[in-house]
């Protein structure tokens, strides 16, 4: 029974994330937002026994995507106070 509602929960809290990524107005929220996101798909991948998956989705989509992400706002000069001298 806390197994299912633990479940629901996850759930609910990727929909959420899905909806706060897509009306967020500040870039950098949304890739903490999608990395949230990320990690709860890991959660969900490991409670369906699914190790291999959990653990590339925690590589590639928390980790690696969203450095990539926050790289890319740092390069293109989108966050507050950084300037490449």
């Amino acid at each position: 029974m806390l197994t299912v509602i633990f479940e629901f929960f996850l759930l609910i809290s990727l929909v959420i994330c899905s909806i706060a990524a897509l009306t967020s107005k500040r870039l950098l929220a949304t890739i903490v937002i999608y990395m949230a996101y990320s990690l709860i798909t890991t959660i969900i991948w490991a409670l369906l026994q699914s190790p291999d998956l959990a653990i590339t989705e925690a590589a590639v989509g928390a980790g690696v995507t969203g450095i990539l992400f926050a790289l890319t706002l740092k390069k293109i000069h989108a966050l507050n106070g950084t300037k490449d001298d």
